[in-house]
């Protein structure tokens, strides 16, 4: 067993703390901070065994499982939020793990890999490596026009009613939709000889070393069971949540920004450091990269959806100082190289970037009451 395999099983302690303090009256930040920690090993092990099944059911249904599953986590607490009402909550984690995953995650990896001098010479396809990178980036600067475009209607109106907003988000969201299944194709089928990182042969995600552990039928009863057990502790999470904001004095905007996506999307986060560790940035690209386009054209679309069948309607104008956020964010990602050749200084850059916006989200006081 890995180092980080033994820190996740220890980690799992904190689902039954989370849960019994819950039922205690224990203040609601503990209750919050332990939750979190307890969704990072669920998040971890609901990825592992998803990769699992996925090497079992072949190439083309197992990029879908991934595909579809890879940010779980991410929708399960959301869906959990939108129940509670708590709809700014869930806007601002969904760009606050996009921002999370392009600027720390992909910051982290550049930093570390660029500490290491390649002891082999660089040999990947550099003009498929060119067309991934344009894809990406063509998609990503999509993310962010779509995001935008609620923004604009609301500036340009004169009077704009929200059944006005709620409809553009529901046929924005089909797009999106329809624009991943497409995303999905390409990758996957007609140009799958561009994406040459499922022949790694040293595969960073967690699912790698659960080949071969389990059988199928286990793998798909050990998701099913992790995927409940997270459900209970994303109640907690949230249960919690409003009333950990009252007790700190923080914002809705920093909690969902900020804090709550280094619980989700920490699996994404540690699993691109150890790319960069390994000087593996294009792969730590991939997952940064990859996690951020499913979030925004496939999570976010279908949590439009689901809050209009729960009757908690969820459009896409999101917070104004948010939606510049992530455009900051996909403009510095797309600005550094995200191959081997990638240095320290472009990892830093991005690191700094992430902190700024930090603080400006710790300061911005929009949701907190102050106009």
């Amino acid at each position: 067993m890995s180092r980080k395999d033994a820190l996740l099983l220890r980690m799992l302690i904190f689902v039954p703390i989370c849960l019994v303090l819950n039922r205690l009256d224990i203040d609601p930040l503990i209750v919050f901070i332990t939750a979190g920690l307890a969704i990072i090993p669920l998040a971890a092990w609901i990825a592992n065994f998803t990769e699992a099944i996925a090497t079992r059911i072949g190439p083309t249904f197992g990029g879908l499982l991934n595909a579809t599953f890879g940010n779980a986590t991410e929708m399960i607490v959301s869906i959990v939020a939108l129940r509670a009402g708590l709809l700014e909550v869930v806007k601002a984690s969904l760009m606050g793990s996009m921002m999370a995953n392009l600027l720390l995650g992909l910051g982290l990896a550049l930093f570390l890999g660029g500490l290491h001098i390649p002891k082999q010479p660089f040999q990947l396809n550099a003009e498929n490596l060119g067309t991934v990178a344009r894809v990406n980036a063509s998609l990503l600067n999509l993310v962010v026009v779509f995001l935008l475009a609620p923004t604009a209607i609301e500036i340009t109106s004169i009077s704009l009613h929200l059944e006005t907003t709620n409809d553009f988000s529901y046929i924005a969201s089909a797009l999106m939709l329809i624009c991943y299944i497409l995303m999905l194709l390409f990758s996957m089928k007609t140009h799958s000889y561009l994406y040459g990182l499922d022949e790694d042969p040293e595969p960073e995600s967690y699912g790698s070393e659960a080949r071969g552990l389990y059988k199928l039928k286990l793998h798909i009863g050990l998701l099913l069971g992790t995927t409940i057990v997270l459900l209970f502790v994303s109640e907690v999470l949230v249960s919690s949540l409003e009333e950990a904001i009252a007790t700190t004095g923080l914002t809705e905007l920093f909690t969902g920004v900020i804090l709550i996506p280094m619980f989700g999307a920490a699996v994404e986060i540690i699993t691109c450091g150890i790319c960069g560790t390994k000087n593996k940035v294009e792969l730590a690209s991939s997952v940064a990269i990859g996690s951020s386009l499913q979030i925004a054209m496939f999570v976010t679309p279908i949590l439009v959806f689901a809050g209009l069948i729960i009757d908690q309607p969820m459009n896409l104008d999101f917070d104004n100082f948010t939606v510049l956020g992530l455009g900051i964010a996909v403009l510095m990602t797309n600005s550094v190289k995200t191959d081997r050749r990638a240095n320290w200084l472009e990892g830093i850059l991005l690191l700094i970037t992430y902190a700024m916006l930090a603080s400006a989200f710790f300061l911005h006081p929009s949701l907190a009451g102050v106009h």
